[in-house]
């Protein structure tokens, strides 16, 4: 093993690489090209760290490797774990996010470059402060995140500036179909290395289900938090909206939690970013996109409220919890419009437990697949008849569609009235007859 890949091991006390650091050191050609495909928490950071700092020329004053990361969390995070090993080998990097104080000029040019897409841009193409052009490799992390949100343009423009023969490292979590143009179009000839989850993780993860029924998802969360003892809660809601919901009426509460997604401020995510990293809090309020790629450790319990649209952000938040052969629970709050969700997931293979709680303890329901839905009565069948009825589009059809589904609500209602009226008859009727057999 080289030298320098010990000492980092020595710093970062670690025993053993991770699957995806053993494959990405031990290639036997270390100039190819990279796609690594492996989970958050895997060791993907260090797996590009290790063979940057294996090549870095200590001695050359420029940048040598450009790390580019699509949020400035992430960007943020790769940053603190970089510095510490940079400091050891008293070598300069550099952070470049949205948000930072903008700078004219530089005295010295680092020798790592991490930052985000649009800002290293700005630098680089714009503003021509920061030399990105000297660097002999580039790593993407969370490549497809990066597409999500629309920042490849960015990197695109940036490697248009770029030695061809630039190294480029890709690592994300999935590949998607769409990322395949930029990949073909940069990577020559790359190696490709998947680590699948069982191999990084062999982790023992208990899904419940548990119904809100009348309740919103902040007030099922108070029945809930009661009933666990978390090292760490990390508590999912789709919208930014919900976050902020559920952290002020946990918090109200008296549960002392930190907050992670896009409605705080720049400044307001990285004191949350840090807060994290020092383990201050037991619960973290957040959104998919703005905890994604964060590598959260001790994480025990996930409260999941609700299900997201892409079912694939359910299975990145239940695989914040049990790692490395730790026991972990994921706890999905449920509505009757998330029914498709659940059976799509159990159609993959997740096997939940179906619980409510009921005096500050977990209950057992009857098994979630044994739900039938309701069955649907004479008129719901005759309006859904009416709406997917086949037939040529003509002007105002939707109007006229209205028009008789309305038709058949008065009906309905009507029929509902007489229904009324005859009972009343009837019972006042039994009335009359009751009152003469007693004057009798």
């Amino acid at each position: 093993m080289n030298n320098r890949i010990q000492e980092i091991m020595d710093l970062e006390h670690f025993k053993t690489l991770t699957p995806i650091q053993e494959q990405v050191l031990n290639r036997k050609n270390k100039n190819r090209d990279i796609i690594g495909v492996s989970s958050t928490g895997s060791g993907k950071s260090h797996a590009f760290f290790m063979p940057i700092f294996e090549k870095l020329d200590f001695d050359q004053d420029c940048v040598q490797a450009v790390i580019s990361a699509p949020t400035r969390e992430l960007a943020y995070q790769l940053y603190d774990r970089c510095r510490k090993i940079a400091k050891h080998f008293n070598v300069r990097v550099k952070l470049v996010t949205g948000g930072m104080e903008k700078v004219t000029q530089m005295e010295k040019q680092p020798q790592i470059v991490i930052g985000t897409p649009g800002r290293m841009k700005d630098m680089f193409i714009k503003d021509n402060v920061l030399r990105l052009d000297t660097a002999k490799i580039v790593v993407i992390d969370e490549a497809d995140m990066t597409l999500e949100f629309g920042f490849l343009e960015d990197i695109d423009e940036i490697l248009s500036k770029m030695d061809k023969k630039v190294q480029m490292m890709v690592f994300s979590a999935t590949i998607p179909e769409s990322l395949q143009p930029f990949l073909k179009k940069y990577l020559y000839d790359p190696e490709f290395i998947e680590i699948k989850k069982e191999e990084a993780f062999q982790s023992d993860v208990k899904h419940i289900l548990v119904p809100c029924k009348h309740k919103s998802y902040e007030q099922k969360i108070l029945d809930v938090l009661p009933c666990i003892q978390p090292y760490v809660c990390l508590i999912f809601a789709n919208t930014t909206q919900e976050a902020q919901n559920i952290a002020n009426t946990t918090r109200e509460n008296g549960y002392d939690l930190v907050e992670l997604h896009s409605g705080l401020e720049s400044r307001q995510r990285m004191q949350a970013i840090k807060m994290i990293q020092s383990q201050k809090k037991s619960y973290i309020v957040a959104s998919d996109i703005a905890s994604r790629g964060i590598d959260l450790e001790g994480i025990t319990h996930v409260i999941s409220c609700g299900f997201p649209k892409d079912l694939k952000f359910y299975i990145h938040r239940a695989g914040r919890t049990g790692r490395a052969s730790r026991d972990g629970q994921c706890i999905a709050l449920y509505k009757e419009s998330d029914t498709k969700s659940i059976q799509s997931l159990i159609k993959q293979g997740i096997e939940f437990e179906h619980q409510d709680v009921k005096n500050k303890q977990f209950v057992d329901l009857k098994p979630y697949v044994n739900k039938r839905p309701m069955k649907k009565d004479a008129f719901h069948e005759e309006v859904e008849k009416i709406v997917h009825k086949k037939k040529k589009v003509k002007p105002n059809y939707k109007k006229r569609q209205r028009q008789e589904i309305d038709r058949m609500k008065r009906k309905k209602r009507r029929e509902m009235i007489k229904s009324d009226i005859k009972r009343q008859q009837k019972e006042r009727a039994k009335e009359r007859q009751r009152q003469k057999g007693m004057d009798i």
